[in-house]
């Protein structure tokens, strides 16, 4: 049994180490497979660093090799910087030498040069001393004839003393032998009337005379013979013969008048008032009205004078002292105010009544510092009014002496108003008040009060008719101002209060005004943080205005209407109304009444904008956004920058992206974002470039058309460029739409914020959307500085933006300007140039002086083709200029315009002449001046004689051509003879006058052109600066050099002959010249203008001729003349640029000369109008000046 026991447990115990064993081979295998993968895991990190370190060998071999590379080119420049400093050594060593034999040869010639001088300076003194004993010779001379003459003179008055007492007795004939004998002695002053065989006496002395006197006068001729020649500067024959025919041919020949006068009387030009061109280009522009004050040239009104059938008496009474255009006019018959019963009645003093006359002297006549002559004490009746708008206890009353623009003859008339019944009425004179008034209004509500420039002057705007008038100071123009306020009831609208002229309004439109319970219908505009209100979209004068900043803006329900009264007047509108308040601070709220919900939603989010609320529920959520990030200051880091509204997406727009007033704008929105797609989608290229030109302007003329889109479409394009890769030409074509916009016009308030803001986050010099972000920058800047443009974008302004890289260029666009000469100088802009920076920029390049020196203006030629120019005010944009420009050839050409490529011609010449700067005219501007002038002589508007053309022709060739005897430059087939003929024809086509060459036969013109070639051989080695001297000596002989000659006929009736004239304006006055003759008729000195501009379709000027001495007083003429629109506005703005240019510069300008009014009927022959000064050519400088250039 124990056996077996034991048997037992060791079969146990073989079980647990056979199971012991197999659990240690398990745990075996187990670590096997560990240290399998754990040496899997190393060999594989052992691989990746054998990887490694094999490619740390491999690029340090090849740094190796790139390091013995660079120290094997070292080596070969080291090499070669030795042998180029050797070499550059070895030329400065020979420029030295060079420069050292040049000093040399120079110091020879100067050498050379002082011995000349000196022998120059001997012969001089020797000349001088001759000159000298030939002076004192010729003294002595002078002395002996005078002796002789003495004694000469002695014989005579002992012969007419003999002669009296012969002729004693009373015979008639012997009286009248004797005064005749004695006249022709006096007429002579020689002792030739010995020869009249009178008596013995006379025998006997004339032969002693006679030989004593030639004895005196041959004596010294044969012992002095001819002087020497003096060391002085002398013209040339040639040049002394052009002088001698100048002297009398500054007139037109008398063969051209006879021949020619009928024909070039049917060649007056004539354009339409309203033609095409004066509707697109000018749309905007109207002929102003200015008038003489203090001097100046102010304008008082910028539309022509229409109403003259509303004149009052006061017009019709005062027609016997006036010249006018019209014919017969009635007698004054009213009492002369200056009888003493007529005194006494006044109440006034003497010296007030002595200048109590029809027209008036002008304000600047009195002095403003002292007190007036009549003072407001001595008047009729005493103002009384209340100054705090109150209601008065006695009737409002006021009288005193105003000066009124008349309304037939457009001058100042000195009128005594008087203010009484809510009426207004005028008179003469104090002493006519008893009687019926010479005009009278009725104020009302809708009278308007506008200051005017200056600080006396007011308009009063009635319903019949607006009254020009002018205060003695400006105390007495306060006074009348807060009468006529308080009698109004409203606000008196000043410069400040009046919204700037290029200020443009947020939002506008009709809206209910309910305040004090009291409601108006109104046009409401939204101006910058002011609310206006005016009677009618047209007016230009609002009712009044609130300051909206810091205002409470809301929306209110229809129950808190409580004015039962305007239910019942209104209540159409209020079933369907919406009801905004304004609550300004310290003041009373103002209720609008809206139509529409659209229109309550924009005029909502506007005036809280305005307001400077943060009301997060007004506006679109695109505008709820802006405010949102216009909150946070623009935080770079803020998640809304990056919000899906903001940024690009591949989903259309089915809204707008800000609030619009109308359905009909929410619709022009998605046309317009649909327009913008297929700009940016379609690709750019340069042959259908036409088709993107197209889309741009469509779109942006839109936005010029409907301002309220402005805002939309920078909203739309900063959407599409937000958040965006630049994969493909979309972005690029989206940035250059963008860029087009930003010169054009820019959106309001927050939404300028948000583009600067956007503009800064995307620009980057490295990366083509960063350069136009730059670009845009600076037009944004620019648009600022120089406000808004007023046309779409031209199509060259389209095509530089898209296929040029604008954002190379600070000055992306370039236009040539050409000059008289036939030349041009290209000249680069910017969307935002301004015609003065245009021209400041030229004056640079081509080496002017400044506008205010030279005179000279930028004109642009007629797309209609007439000989038509148009003079460019300083303040138009360029690309303005050239984009009415094409508009008006597309329209007037259609099926030449399409792909055409012509653009606006811009022509630099002189508008403006003034005698005291031409001391400093530079060459180019003498050059372009004398081909200016030869241009108003081939065209007949510069008087000159046929002889005198062709001598200006010659010197016109010179510069043109050079010597005539020049070689021409070979070419296949001509003689050199037959070139130079043709030559010849060429100069006579371009300089000589058209009116000489009309009917002329080939005979003559072959006559003609031989002479011009030998007047023109005669100038051979003249210089073209010698020859632009000569010519504008000889032009500046005219009195009228450098005025502007205008086409014109006079309006009939009128005292001037039915025929047309010429009106020629320079800094000394207005004259009219005869048409064909270029003669003289009538001469206005400014000082006599009282009035110019346009009447109806008419130009107009109303002149003061000083006292009539019939009747003591002021003489006034009004002319009317027939001309073409644009050049009745180039004609106005000219003469107050004149009138004021003298004005400015009164010390530096030399005093004009008086200029007499010389009547048309009259026969005797008058004084020249103008004492032409000795002009002294001033040889220029030789300098080197930047001449144009050509493309």
């Amino acid at each position: 049994m124990a056996e077996l026991a034991m048997e037992n447990g060791s079969c146990m115990d073989w079980q647990k180490r056979c199971l012991a064993l197999e659990t240690q081979l398990f745990k075996f295998r187990l670590q096997a497979s560990k240290i399998r993968e754990l040496l899997a895991e190393k060999m594989q990190e052992l691989e990746q660093r054998v990887i490694e370190a094999e490619q740390r060998a491999e690029n340090a071999e090849k740094q190796v090799r790139v390091m013995e590379e660079k120290v094997k080119l070292d080596n070969m420049k080291t090499s070669e910087s030795e042998s180029t400093l050797y070499r550059k050594y070895q030329e400065l060593l020979g420029t030295v030498q060079g420069k050292d034999d040049l000093i040399s040869r120079l110091e020879m010639q100067l050498e050379q040069q002082k011995q000349l001088r000196a022998e120059e300076a001997k012969i001089i003194q020797d000349k001088a001393a001759k000159i000298k004993e030939w002076v004192t010779f010729k003294l002595r001379e002078l002395e002996l004839d005078n002796y002789h003459l003495k004694n000469c003179n002695q014989r005579l008055t002992e012969q007419i003393e003999a002669l009296q007492d012969a002729l004693q007795a009373p015979v008639e004939e012997t009286d009248i032998d004797g005064d005749d004998l004695l006249e022709k002695m006096e007429t002579e002053g020689c002792p030739v009337g010995e020869e009249t065989g009178m008596g013995v006496e006379t025998d006997q002395h004339p032969g002693s005379g006679k030989n004593e006197c030639g004895n005196s006068e041959a004596g010294p001729l044969d012992r002095g013979g001819k002087p020497p020649t003096p060391p002085l500067h002398r013209f040339p024959s040639w040049e002394s013969r052009i002088y001698a025919v100048a002297k009398s041919g500054m007139r037109l020949s008398e063969v051209a008048l006879g021949t020619n006068s009928p024909s070039w009387i049917l060649n007056f030009p004539s354009y339409s008032n309203s033609g095409p061109f004066t509707g697109l280009i000018y749309r905007n522009v109207t002929v102003p009205v200015y008038s003489t004050l203090k001097g100046k040239a102010t304008q008082i009104s910028n539309i022509p004078f229409l109403d003259e059938s509303s004149g009052s008496d006061d017009d019709c009474s005062s027609h016997a002292s006036i010249r006018t255009s019209n014919g017969g006019s009635e007698i004054r018959k009213s009492s002369t105010p200056g009888s003493p019963r007529a005194m006494k009645r006044a109440g006034v003093s003497m010296s007030s009544l002595s200048s109590e006359s029809d027209y008036a002297i002008p304000p600047d006549a009195y002095s403003l510092d002292g007190d007036y002559s009549e003072p407001e004490h001595k008047l009729q009746r005493t103002s009384s009014y209340s100054t705090d708008g109150g209601v008065c206890s006695e009737p409002m009353e006021k009288s005193g002496y105003l000066l009124k623009m008349g309304s037939q003859v457009k001058t100042w008339k000195r009128r005594w108003f008087v203010l009484r019944n809510g009426q207004i009425m005028y008179y003469k004179s104090p002493s006519d008040v008893i009687r019926k008034p010479q005009g009278q209004a009725e104020l009302n509500s809708s009278c308007q009060i506008i200051r005017g420039e200056g600080s006396q002057t007011f308009q009063l705007i009635t319903e019949k008719r607006t009254y020009f008038l002018t205060a003695d100071s400006p105390n007495i123009l306060e006074e009348w101002i807060r009468v006529l306020q308080s009698i109004l009831k409203v606000q008196v609208t000043s410069s400040a209060a009046l919204p700037q002229k290029d200020a443009k309004p947020t939002v506008k439109g009709w809206l209910t005004k309910v305040k004090h319970g009291h409601s108006k219908l109104v046009w409401c505009a939204l101006i910058g943080k002011a609310f206006f209100y005016y009677r009618n979209n047209e007016d230009k004068c609002p009712l009044g205005h609130l300051y909206i900043r810091k205002s409470k803006v809301e929306e209110v329900d229809r129950s808190c209407d409580s004015d039962e009264d305007y239910e019942a007047t209104a209540g159409g509108l209020l079933s369907s109304h919406y009801t905004l308040v304004i609550h300004p601070q310290d003041q009373s709220p103002t209720y609008l009444l809206i139509g529409t919900k659209h229109e309550k939603d924009t005029w909502l989010y506007h005036l809280t904008v305005a307001a400077g609320s943060s009301n997060a529920k007004v506006g679109t959520a695109y505008e709820q956004l802006i405010g949102k990030l216009l909150d946070a200051e623009g935080d770079p880091q803020s998640p809304l920058w990056k919000h899906p509204m903001l940024c690009y997406s591949k989903d259309g727009l089915h809204t707008s992206l800000t609030t619009l007033p109308s359905e009909a704008l929410q619709t022009e929105a998605l046309k317009l974002f649909k327009s913008c797609q297929l700009f940016i989608n379609v690709p750019v290229e340069a042959p259908s470039i036409d088709y993107h030109v197209s889309l741009a302007q469509t779109a942006l003329q839109v936005c010029l058309t409907h301002a309220e889109l402005q805002n939309e479409i920078y909203c739309q394009l900063v959407k599409q460029t937000s958040c965006r890769q630049p994969r493909n030409h979309s972005v690029i074509q989206c940035w250059q739409l963008l860029a087009l916009c930003a010169p054009l016009f820019l959106p309001q308030h927050h939404f300028l914020w948000y583009i600067k803001q956007h503009l800064q986050r995307h620009a980057d010099p490295r990366s083509e959307i960063g350069k136009y972000a730059i670009y845009c920058q600076r037009s944004v800047e620019r648009t600022l500085h120089t406000g808004e443009r007023e046309a779409k974008p031209s199509r060259m302004e389209i095509v530089s933006i898209l296929l040029r890289n604008p954002f190379h260029h600070s000055l992306p666009f370039s236009i040539p300007v050409h000059f008289m000469n036939g030349t041009y100088q290209v000249v680069g802009f910017d969307g935002s140039s301004t015609v003065d920076e245009f021209l400041q920029r030229l004056n640079q390049e081509t080496g002017m002086r400044k506008l205010s020196h030279t005179g000279f203006s930028l004109f642009t030629d007629d797309p209609s083709g007439k000989d038509l120019e148009h003079c460019l005010q300083g303040t138009v944009k360029i690309c303005d200029v050239i984009s009415k420009w094409e508009q008006a050839f597309k329209e007037l050409h259609p099926g030449k315009y399409e792909g055409s490529t012509r653009i606006v011609k811009l022509t630099y010449k002189s508008r403006l002449y003034f005698r005291n700067q031409a001391k400093g005219e530079t060459d180019r501007e003498r050059l372009l001046l004398a081909f200016q002038i030869s241009c108003e002589i081939a065209n007949g508007r510069f008087p000159v004689n046929k002889e005198l053309a062709l001598e200006m022709v010659a010197l016109m060739a010179q510069v043109e051509y050079g010597d005539s005897d020049r070689p021409v430059s070979s070419s296949p087939g001509g003689t050199p003879q037959s070139k130079m003929q043709h030559i010849v024809q060429q100069v006579l086509d371009k300089f000589y006058p058209k009116r000489y060459k009309q009917n002329i036969t080939p005979e003559h013109l072959r006559r003609l052109a031989d002479k011009l070639a030998t007047k023109w051989m005669v100038l051979q080695g003249c210089s073209p600066l010698e020859c632009i001297r000569i010519y504008l000596a000889v032009a500046r002989k005219w009195p009228l050099f450098g005025a502007k000659v205008f086409a014109a006929k006079p309006a009939l009736p009128s005292l001037l002959e039915d025929c047309p004239v010429w009106i020629a304006v320079n800094e000394d006055g207005i004259s009219i010249l005869d048409y064909n003759t270029m003669h003289l008729k009538l001469s206005y000195p400014y000082s006599s203008v009282l009035t110019f501009g346009g009447c109806r379709d008419d130009f107009m000027i109303v002149v003061s001729q000083g006292k009539d001495r019939s009747s003591g007083k002021n003489s006034t003429e009004k002319l009317l003349f027939t001309m073409a629109a644009p050049k009745i506005v180039e004609v106005t703005l000219l003469i107050a640029s004149y009138i004021n240019y003298c004005a400015l510069t009164p010390l530096l300008s030399p005093a004009p000369p008086s200029l007499s009014i010389i009547s048309p009927l009259s026969t005797t022959p008058t004084k020249k109008l103008w004492e032409t000064q000795s002009q002294c050519c001033f040889p220029s400088v030789p300098r080197t000046t930047k001449g144009p250039t050509l493309l």
